[in-house]
């Protein structure tokens, strides 16, 4: 505990950036809560898992120096704009098909969910790894958590102690989304939240690419 002293506060307040940025509403969080209405549970948390699994890929990028040295050069950042606003583009065609539809596409002639898990945790790999933000609000974090003089066992805990934050409340949204009252109401108000949701990947889409320069 005494080796763990010095770098307490800089870990708490890296911390706190971590849980101000993951609780805010963003593509990852609608990710999460549209497929958990619309599919189900498994799918919910399958996609919660690959964004921490995004997560924790950034977040060791940039311990390592990578995502810094992506920041620094304009290409990189560019292309990484360009992918995550044609993928935010592509999920808001697929919510605004699911609002002019009759009967929700994520599912299945038979009536079971479309979407399996093994290709709801690559949507929310793809999500979190093609978000500019995510890398920026990295370097920013552990600029914040690791001391100039902190050995590479403080930046392994802080990685190690967010990845698991991001496991648990990316989760949580996907439980919580999935309750029966939940998907009651998604039933009742489906093309309302697709159109919602529509609107907001694709802004969001659109934003990304204008600010790619």
């Amino acid at each position: 505990m005494d080796l763990l002293a010095p770098y307490l506060p800089g870990l708490a307040v890296a911390v706190s950036a971590f849980l101000l940025s993951i609780l805010s509403p963003g593509p990852n969080v609608l990710a999460i809560l549209g497929t958990s209405m619309a599919i189900g549970r498994p799918a919910g948390l399958a996609l919660a898992l690959g964004i921490a699994t995004g997560s924790f890929v950034w977040a060791t990028l940039t311990m390592l120096g990578l995502s810094a040295l992506i920041a620094s050069f304009a290409f990189a950042l560019t292309a990484i704009k360009i992918a995550g606003g044609c993928y935010l583009l592509w999920l808001a065609y697929k919510a605004f098909r699911s609002a002019a539809s009759a009967q929700d596409p994520a599912l299945t002639r038979s009536g079971g969910p479309g979407l399996s898990r093994t290709a709801a945790f690559r949507r929310g790999l793809i999500v979190q790894l093609t978000n500019p933000k995510a890398a920026l609000a990295w370097i920013a974090i552990l600029s914040l958590g690791l001391q100039a003089d902190a050995p590479v066992w403080v930046g392994v805990l802080l990685v190690g102690l967010t990845t698991f934050l991001s496991i648990v409340i990316h989760c949580l949204y996907a439980l919580a989304f999935s309750t029966p009252p939940m998907v009651r109401f998604y039933k009742g108000t489906r093309r309302i939240v697709q159109t919602v949701l529509g609107t907001f990947f694709a802004v969001a889409g659109l934003r990304l690419l204008a600010s790619r320069t």
